[in-house]
């Protein structure tokens, strides 16, 4: 949680999304994320996950109650790695800072030291059909680096990948939050996951979704993959399931009600 007096990077206060079907998604949702956390959200399909995350970039919005964005730019990389067929590796990492109006030789420049991060140099002439999936998730994932963002959203990034390439992409992307330092929020359905890339692991209920578990990770970075089988990530692994199952819930107090209106802050 955000210390006393710092502005949180994301903050959702009693937000709520009904959509024009009349489906409820979201239920009085509180949720605050400090800045250079790398918060993860859990829980079943259907509950909300992604709408929290559309909301927060604006692509949705809420219904009721108040979200914040302090980060000037923000990131998001989503479940399919949306690349153009037609382009390169280099132009399709190259596509938000040219839409962003970036000058050609700095969205390059840019592009360049993303693709490295990421581990794509020898793939720059490349086009998407020539590359694996997990290729084509760091491409995405390089696209967006090339924002500078201070916020990052994951909508489950890595789901579709088979395990050894997952938790490859799993220490990848805790590399690069260690050396750029930017706030994540990071859906999944993976507690294994989540567990291991996070200093928060966020839990929600079914539909409608509200938070029911938020639990502290106490594992320092950098992480060792070694860590996944020791006892004590067995046991919060454990304890983040019974709460996705509803054996335990964190808080255990009903949220409070939506307010009848919303309200965006983006700074």
């Amino acid at each position: 949680m955000p210390e006393a007096g710092l502005m949180p990077a994301l903050a959702f206060t009693r937000v709520s999304k009904r959509f024009g079907d009349g489906t409820v998604a979201l239920a009085s949702v509180d949720l605050t994320v400090a800045p250079g956390e790398f918060v993860s959200v859990v829980g079943p399909s259907g509950c909300g996950k992604s709408t929290l995350l559309r909301i927060a970039s604006g692509l949705e919005t809420a219904t009721a109650g108040e979200v914040q964005v302090a980060a000037d730019k923000l990131g998001y990389v989503f479940q399919d790695p949306t690349l153009l067929p037609w382009r390169t590796v280099q132009a399709n990492v190259e596509l938000l800072a040219e839409l962003d109006g970036l000058p050609k030789q700095e969205r390059r420049r840019r592009a360049d030291e993303a693709i490295r991060l990421v581990g794509l140099g020898e793939f720059t002439a490349h086009r998407p059909r020539a590359l694996s999936g997990g290729m084509r998730m760091r491409v995405s994932l390089a696209r967006s680096l090339t924002l500078q963002p201070q916020l990052f959203l994951f909508d489950e990034p890595f789901g579709a990948l088979d395990e050894i390439t997952r938790e490859r992409l799993n220490d990848e992307l805790l590399q690069l939050f260690l050396t750029q330092r930017f706030t994540a929020v990071f859906v999944t359905h993976s507690v294994t996951e989540a567990v291991f890339m996070s200093t928060r692991v966020v839990v929600m209920s079914g539909r409608p979704g509200r938070v029911v578990g938020d639990f502290s990770v106490p594992f320092d970075y950098p992480r060792a993959p070694r860590l996944r089988f020791e006892e004590e990530f067995a046991h919060l692994a454990g304890e983040v399931s019974a709460c996705l199952r509803g054996e335990r819930q964190r808080p255990s107090k009903p949220p409070p009600q939506p307010q009848p209106v919303e309200r965006i802050v983006r700074r």
